[in-house]
């Protein structure tokens, strides 16, 4: 057998070879990472409730991959536009909650950031249970009493929110839709005024997540009707939700989630999926989430894209009938 090549053989072998290693190098790169530390930007302020939540997660998710994820607190809209114009190379996350990356778009088609085509899910965190409460000037002790209430008087009711299109404004939409009610919206700037206006008695009802009102329900200065999600928060067993207290279906969440800029390579995206999710189920960080008042709830990056799609559909509709816009 002649062992001998020619020199257009030879040249053939080479790129054989060195296509070969192109297409290695890429793959390996994926399995390596992360090679450096992992920036998670959290458009919220320092120190704010989903900030704290992500430094608990962040920690533990940074143990898991063998490199430090660091939180970097920029808040607002420019904080997500300048996670969606990051290089998608899986070194910079985004925490979004599901106002940013679901309602806000369909109430505001100007926002700079398209949550669909700029971001691909990585994996949900938690969801805050939000709480629907009256002041106890109203001597209403339930939703069916809160409901005839609002039947016997439309309009006369007023309920409180952090804003225009925030979470607890809508869900009070959602529940006037469900239930055939009309109250008059009170916003405020803010979780905070909106609750101590609450207290005050100068609105008579609201949603709010349950840790900005915990401590006026167990003083008393607010009387607790029901939870908003599906199931009974662990953090107010005996308080029963919306739905089983007179409004069947009715369920709402406020939820976080880890996202990647689009076209972010697989690898990447399923390495920080897995690591975000064993995090969720280690018993400490499950506890320290809870003690902050959040309810772990781990999923896949596809289980993501999946709810949130049912998440748009929803509140595509309710946004559409009840004409509401946020410009």
């Amino acid at each position: 057998m002649n062992h001998r090549q020619t020199l257009p053989q030879r040249r053939a072998l080479l790129s054989s070879v060195l296509a070969s290693l192109a297409l290695a190098l890429p793959m390996a790169a994926h399995a390596e990472y992360p090679e450096r530390p992992v920036r998670v930007i959290v458009p919220f302020a320092a120190g704010a409730a989903a900030d704290s939540a992500m430094r608990v997660v962040g920690k533990r998710m940074g143990e898991l991959l063998g490199q430090s994820v660091v939180i970097e607190a920029r808040p607002g809209v420019p904080g997500i536009q300048a996670a969606a114009i990051a290089a998608p190379d899986g070194y910079t996350l985004l925490l979004g909650a599901g106002s940013a990356m679901v309602t806000h778009p369909l109430l505001n088609s100007k926002l700079p950031y398209d949550p669909i085509k700029d971001f691909v899910p990585v994996g949900r965190i938690l969801i805050n249970v939000p709480i629907l409460t009256v002041h106890p000037s109203t001597n209403v002790k339930t939703i069916k009493e809160l409901l005839a209430l609002a039947k016997a008087k439309p309009k006369a009711l007023n309920y409180s929110s952090s804003g225009m299109g925030s979470p607890n404004h809508l869900a009070v939409e959602m529940l006037e839709d469900m239930s055939g009610t009309s109250m008059i919206h009170v916003p405020y700037k803010g979780a905070a005024p909106s609750v101590v206006d609450l207290v005050a008695g100068h609105v008579q009802l609201g949603i709010n997540a349950i840790p900005s009102v915990a401590g006026q329900i167990k003083s008393g200065k607010l009387v607790p009707l029901g939870v908003a999600s599906a199931k009974r928060s662990r953090l107010l067993p005996d308080v029963p939700t919306i739905a089983e207290a007179g409004v069947p279906g009715f369920e709402y969440e406020i939820w976080y989630a880890l996202f990647a800029p689009a076209k972010t390579p697989s690898a990447a995206v399923a390495k920080a999926s897995a690591a975000l999710q064993t995090a969720l189920r280690d018993p400490a960080v499950q506890a320290a989430l809870l003690e902050q008042g959040a309810e772990p709830a781990p999923t896949t990056s596809q289980e993501l894209a999946s709810y949130m799609q049912q998440d748009i559909t929803k509140w595509r509709r309710l946004i559409k009938e009840r004409n509401l816009q946020l410009e």
